[in-house]
């Protein structure tokens, strides 16, 4: 592995993944304004955010277009009515699911289509199917990366496995993604070793996409900086399924990379986050979710007891054990 970086480093290879409609479409079905998605593209150019994850390609024929809003499909003329011809350095991505999404109906040629990088989301167990996609998309002329989610539930062996598969495809970026908010820094930096020996040896870069379940999303995400990382996934505010993520506007302040500026963020917030809030929108670190998190359990349970309006939670933890 290259050498370790240090938290005064200067790292010109780092890019900064905005994924603030992606996930944060989960806490509100996608329904967010125009204005507000503009408002969100034109903080991340001035910010020097390097790839702002516009949402989904869902299939269209297995989610119900009238129950949800324009990001769970991001068609390439959605993006478009934002972005104009994207006359600037920073890239537009979009995540299609395995199994979720008709990508060789609804993923175009990149030259014509708004988008830059595809970012395939899998588990483990569907790794083959992901690398099919990889390679459509890659034919296609985008750039590619994969998230392998849930990979706390995974063993050693498993997770090679994947690794191995994947460094032998035509992917960019391999994701180690926290998706239970559940890894603790001294995980993430032993499982971004992994992930970053395999890739080098590859010639592949590898990112991280944390959850704040334990309010460890940036401590994980910078741990992985250190250990060599490079694509860092954050969201404005934290807003994201559940818990929410990293912080941009925490990361951006991390960063010494003279490029990425906080500002237009912290304006953003104040604009935009502010608002969404006193809507009733609700996202970020509460009990529920630091019980999934330690337990390792998929967050669903959590999001229905905060739905519910419950405080029980000592019910809730005892709920969760029984489930374990």
């Amino acid at each position: 592995m290259a050498g370790e970086r240090t938290l005064l480093s200067y790292t010109p290879e780092i890019k900064v993944v905005d994924c603030t409609i992606r996930d944060g479409g989960l806490t509100n079905d996608f329904f967010f304004t125009d204005q507000f998605v503009k408002d969100l593209y034109i903080a991340n150019v001035k910010a020097g955010v390097d790839y702002m994850e516009f949402g989904y390609k869902a299939s269209k024929d297995m989610f119900d277009v009238k129950k949800f809003g324009k990001w769970k499909f991001s068609d390439d003329e959605d993006i478009r009515a934002i972005v104009g011809d994207n006359n600037t350095n920073m890239k537009i991505s979009v995540m299609a699911d395995v199994g979720r999404c008709d990508y060789e109906k609804d993923i175009i040629d990149k030259k014509d289509s708004p988008i830059d990088m595809i970012r395939v989301a899998t588990y483990i167990n569907t790794i083959p199917a992901a690398v099919a996609m990889i390679e459509y998309c890659h034919e296609k002329g985008y750039e590619t990366s994969c998230n392998i989610m849930a990979i706390s539930k995974s063993n050693d062996i498993d997770i090679d496995a994947a690794l191995e598969q994947l460094c032998q495809s035509s992917v960019d970026v391999i994701y180690l993604v926290d998706s239970y908010g559940s890894l603790y820094p001294e995980q993430i930096r032993r499982l971004s070793e992994k992930y970053v020996s395999f890739a080098e040896a590859h010639g592949k870069k590898v990112g991280i996409h944390a959850h704040n379940n334990q309010q460890l999303a940036f401590a994980n995400t910078t741990e992985a900086v250190i250990k060599g990382v490079s694509y860092l996934d954050a969201t404005v505010s934290s807003l994201g399924r559940g818990a929410g993520n990293c912080p941009s506007e925490l990361l951006l302040g991390f960063l010494k990379n003279p490029k990425y500026k906080i500002h237009p963020i912290l304006d953003f917030i104040q604009q935009e986050i502010v608002p969404l809030r006193e809507s009733g929108v609700k996202w970020g670190y509460d009990v529920p979710y630091l019980l999934t998190g330690i337990l390792n359990q998929h967050p669903r349970s959590a999001i229905a007891f905060e739905n519910e309006e419950r405080t029980d939670y000592k019910d809730f933890y005892i709920e969760l054990l029984e489930n374990f």
